[in-house]
């Protein structure tokens, strides 16, 4: 018995490209065997409206489907089209029962983020892999996920270290991309569907956006903590003092004990990295610096006093 495929997704036989995809994206959920488990009718069901779409929502084989050049089920009628099975006479159908693929490319199965987006139903495209249901072939046509586009992008260190937004241009149009904190020199990060369209009314593809950090004159990023090093004098070495040091978020007063050497390490806790995974510290590294210019009250003091040990060779 002849079906009316527009009946069958719901919608009116001049509806548009979209509101057929609307119409049969809203059916899938409602339908998909994986949200209801053991009903054969809803599994029945799922199959006749993907078959449906799989006519309507092809513009070459919707025109031959309006023109009785094949029948609801793909088949060449003989109108217009010649007679015969298969692809006689460029009556291109698919047959549902025996799970053959018109696409030549091995695909088998529904991609099903394509019809669920990436919310809970997700789960059930399988990463792209086909799946069995009960009473529904696998060789349903698979819509293609739109091509992915790379763009590159630099990042100044503080902004990759604290996170920020930034506005680019994509193809002539403005998008506010935003930078997480924490993000490394090299990292991808991916926009989904702001890429190519797809061939055959899936998703769109995503766009992948390689960021390059600048280099800081004196922080560096080693994982959450940030490390500096830091110079001080001879006589903040041997005396200590209140030094104010710079840190990712501002500048802080740091307390250096009396003789101090070169090498030590100061923490100053929850002054690194802040993000998702948690809190850092800021590393800071003692260099001490020699005097370049002749002091003779500090050779006199330095003479006589005693030698002190530091070397056991």
């Amino acid at each position: 018995m002849s079906k009316n495929l527009y009946h069958i997704l719901g919608v009116s036989k001049d509806a548009t490209e979209a509101e057929i995809k609307t119409a049969y994206r809203q059916l899938a959920r409602k339908y998909h065997p994986d949200v209801n488990k053991d009903n054969k009718d809803a599994a029945d069901k799922f199959k006749e409206i993907s078959a449906a779409y799989d006519i309507l929502g092809n513009k070459e084989k919707r025109q031959k489907y309006d023109n009785n050049e094949i029948d609801d089920e793909g088949r060449p009628t003989g109108f217009g089209a010649g007679f015969g099975g298969g692809n006689t006479g460029g009556g291109t159908y698919y047959n549902y029962s025996t799970g053959g693929n018109p696409f030549g490319d091995g695909a088998q199965g529904f991609d099903f983020s394509s019809i669920f987006g990436d919310d809970i139903f997700s789960q059930f495209s399988g990463g792209g892999q086909s799946r069995g249901f009960s009473g529904f072939s696998s060789g349903a046509r698979r819509p293609r996920k739109g091509a992915d586009i790379s763009y590159s992008m630099r990042v100044d260190f503080l902004s990759a270290a604290q996170g920020a937004e930034k506005k680019v241009n994509l193809g002539g149009k403005a998008v506010n991309v935003k930078i997480p904190a924490g993000t490394t020199d090299g990292q991808t990060l991916r926009l989904r569907g702001l890429g190519q369209p797809s061939p055959n009314g899936g998703e769109n593809g995503d766009v992948l956006i390689t960021i390059n950090v600048d280099k800081h004159p004196y922080f560096e990023a080693q994982g959450l903590d940030i490390h500096l090093e830091l110079p001080i004098s001879f006589k903040e070495a041997v005396l200590g003092g209140k030094i104010t040091v710079p840190t990712i978020s501002g500048k802080v007063n740091v307390n250096i004990p009396p003789y101090s050497t070169s090498g030590e390490k100061l923490r100053l806790k929850g002054k690194g990295i802040k993000n998702q995974s948690g809190v850092g510290d800021e590393i800071i590294t003692l260099k001490v610096v020699t005097p370049k210019i002749k002091n003779e009250a500090l050779e006199k003091a330095l003479a006589s006093m005693s030698d002190e040990k530091i070397r056991s060779f």
